[in-house]
């Protein structure tokens, strides 16, 4: 099951069918069992108090992702993304609002797969993996 949750004003979900789907099967050819998948669309200072609160970063940030699985084959998990940030880094990395939100969806999944951002090799990765899935989006 999965779950758009929105907590800012004058944001709304489209294709929410779509993206559903989509998620659905990045989590199947990864090879896991979505179970419960919540996305939680916030603004960039409640992101940043819960980045100041359950990970001790005094920074602003696009996405947290927490992993609430129980089994290493399914996923459940609890994604928190900054509405703010995603339109700021629209602009800069010159993209449609849209596919930027997408690529943070993904990466915020991929994170639930094991997939890790923090090393060079991983970043770079990661960024395939996320432009895979926004091409497979696309074809939906």
């Amino acid at each position: 099951m999965i779950s758009f949750n929105i907590e800012v004003e004058k944001f709304k979900i489209s294709d929410i069918r779509k993206k559903k789907d989509w998620l659905k099967d990045l989590a199947k050819e990864q090879g896991f069992k979505l179970k419960e998948l919540n996305y939680v669309f916030l603004s960039d200072e409640e992101l940043l108090k819960m980045n100041i609160e359950y990970l001790n970063h005094d920074t602003y940030t696009d996405i947290i992702t927490f992993d609430n699985s129980e089994k290493e084959t399914e996923i459940e998990g609890d994604i928190f993304i900054s509405v703010d940030r995603v339109a700021e880094n629209s602009g800069k990395f010159q993209v449609e609002f849209e596919t930027e939100l997408c690529r943070v969806m993904a990466h915020g999944l991929l994170h639930l797969c094991g997939y890790l951002d923090k090393k060079p090799a991983d970043v770079k990765l990661m960024r395939e993996m996320e432009e895979k899935y926004l091409t497979k989006y696309g074809e939906f």
